[in-house]
């Protein structure tokens, strides 16, 4: 009998066939599977979405209810509740139950638990309510904070109702009666039709101990039932916020997916559950579909196979090229835009750097209503140095100069920047011109102390001139050129006044007095700004 041999084209077409059949089927079952595991994701999503959404809900409308007891509570403290002020009260209750849809009735109760006023059009003096739990509840506890009691049926209308309460305290602190909002069962069963949760899914708003206020099925509500036995409260409500589990439920053996959230302010939670029969119905039918369908396509992929994984290698190798072209030009870019802004031969921020920085810092300064600082260094003599020393030692005593400054910087936000030649500048945000003048003076002490050679110098070692300047606080309108132009004219007096001296623009001291620059240097958060103490008399020259 004639056979193929194993590395014959005819044998490796046929294995191909086989095992590209084998794969189609298995990734097939794996994404059924995925698509399965997908679908029950996406239900625990939208359960959980919904009982966030009905827990914010719920949370403000409870909220809104409370804020109206807590108003009431404010009248009642200031004008009491006499003849006059019970007629001003009702007629202001009946307007809030009119404009929140949510609030059946605001009721005032003495501390018998007679009716003193409330939100219908007449008081109801023939019921007295000190029977009822929440006017037990604050009769016993003097704690001031709202309590929600279980639904209860309204006396007046038969109707299930929701509450929350207040306790009315005496001015010597005594029970003084109850202010309570009530809340329509009704109002959360109908806003609770307008969400689908399936044949068989259920919307559940209780209490925190387990007493269901409403549980919504389809076509059907109820209220009033206990839950504290049931895995939900005991397992997961009782022990955390929020969460997504499946349970099958105590009264039908339903497997539902439950979403819980516990309410932010009130002692109460929500569940949305859907059933995960009715989540999967639709995956079962397709699943079936989908595998007959593939036992077709099985045929298909044994002649397209090779060409799709060909174009399938070509795809990701470009698309492997274009990702690593991308990341060298981002690179490059961070590369260019951090030369772009810094000063090649020091270090230091550039002038183009400067300008933006000053820029921001005094927009940013106006609306905040915080100080600009700026301060202007001028290396003395520099042009003599160069001509004395040469160009290369210039160069290396401007970054020797240029270091001393960017060393100077006590803040992430303050700015060195070389201003151009033998000009340098520091951006001091939130520092007023007392904090600023000791930084310059401890700045030019510090580049005395390099003790750098310059036989052209008056003292025989490089020293700097300093201009300082300042807006405190920056108002709107105010122009960085203002600042640059103080600053010079600073630094221009201390040049003519001999170099080697700080001199502080006299305009910016219009808030401070000379006593208040020899204070330690601080800004407005509190940090030194100097770093070594007060400036002295002999650092800091006024015009």
């Amino acid at each position: 009998m004639f056979r193929f041999s194993r590395t014959s084209p005819v044998w490796l077409a046929t294995l191909f066939v086989v095992l590209a059949c084998l794969a189609l089927i298995g990734l097939d079952g794996w994404r059924t599977w995925q698509a399965r595991e997908a679908l029950l994701k996406e239900a625990e999503i939208d359960t959980s979405n919904m009982a966030q959404a009905l827990a914010q809900h719920a949370d403000d409308t409870y909220k809104e209810a409370d804020l109206v007891l807590q108003v009431l509570l404010e009248h009642i403290a200031e004008d009491g509740l006499d003849r006059h002020s019970v007629q001003r009260i009702s007629r202001q209750l009946i307007s809030q139950v009119y404009e929140l849809p949510q609030l059946n009735g605001i009721f005032v109760y003495d501390e018998n638990g007679r009716w003193i006023v409330n939100s219908q059009r007449t008081v109801a003096d023939r019921y007295n309510n000190a029977d009822r739990g929440y006017f037990i509840y604050h009769k016993l506890h003097a704690d001031p904070a709202p309590y929600i009691g279980p639904p209860i049926q309204s006396r007046s209308t038969g109707q299930w109702i929701f509450t929350i309460s207040r306790r009315i305290s005496k001015p010597d602190g005594s029970f003084g009666g109850v202010v309570l909002a009530t809340i329509s069962f009704d109002y959360f069963k109908q806003y609770y039709e307008t969400f689908d949760v399936g044949r068989r899914g259920v919307i559940l708003f209780a209490l925190n101990s387990g007493t269901s206020l409403i549980r919504r099925t389809l076509g059907e509500a109820s209220t009033g039932n206990s839950l504290a036995a049931g895995p939900l409260v005991n397992d997961y409500v009782a022990k955390h916020e929020r969460g997504t589990v499946e349970l099958a439920s105590p009264a039908d053996g339903e497997l539902r997916i439950h979403s819980f959230v516990r309410l932010r302010r009130y002692p109460m939670f929500i569940a949305v559950a859907v059933s995960k029969q009715e989540v999967l119905e639709n995956w079962r039918r397709d699943a079936y579909i989908r595998t007959i369908g593939v036992m077709f396509l099985a045929g298909v992929f044994a002649a397209l196979g090779r060409r799709m994984v060909r174009r399938i290698k070509i795809q990701m190798r470009s698309e492997y090229e274009a990702v690593n072209a991308r990341a060298r030009s981002e690179q490059l870019n961070a590369t260019l835009v951090q030369l772009a802004l810094h000063d090649g031969l020091t270090g230091l921020a550039n002038r183009r750097h400067f300008d933006r920085t000053a820029n921001a810092e005094l927009a940013r300064l106006s609306k905040e209503k915080g100080a600009l600082s700026l301060i202007l260094i001028d290396v003395d003599h520099f042009k003599l140095y160069n001509d004395i020393y040469g160009h290369a030692k210039g160069d290396d005593c401007l970054r020797e100069v240029a270091k001393t400054i960017g060393a100077s910087r006590r803040r992430t936000r303050d700015l060195a920047a070389r201003y151009g030649g033998e000009e340098f500048a520091l951006i001091l945000p939130d520092c007023d011109i007392r904090g600023a003048a000791a930084l310059a003076s401890s700045l030019r002490q510090a580049v005395s102390d390099l003790r750098l050679p310059h036989s052209g110098a008056k003292n025989g070692y490089v020293t700097i001139s300093v201009g300082v300047a300042s807006l405190n606080p920056v108002q709107e309108g105010d122009r960085i050129l203002a600042l640059i132009e103080s600053a010079d004219q600073a630094l221009y007096q201390a040049k003519q006044g001999g170099r080697d001296r700080v001199v502080t623009d006299p305009g910016s001291l219009k808030v401070i007095g000379e006593d208040a620059l020899r204070q330690p240097a601080t800004s407005r958060d509190g940090q030194n700004i100097a770093g070594s103490g007060p400036a002295s008399d002999a650092d800091i020259r006024l015009p």
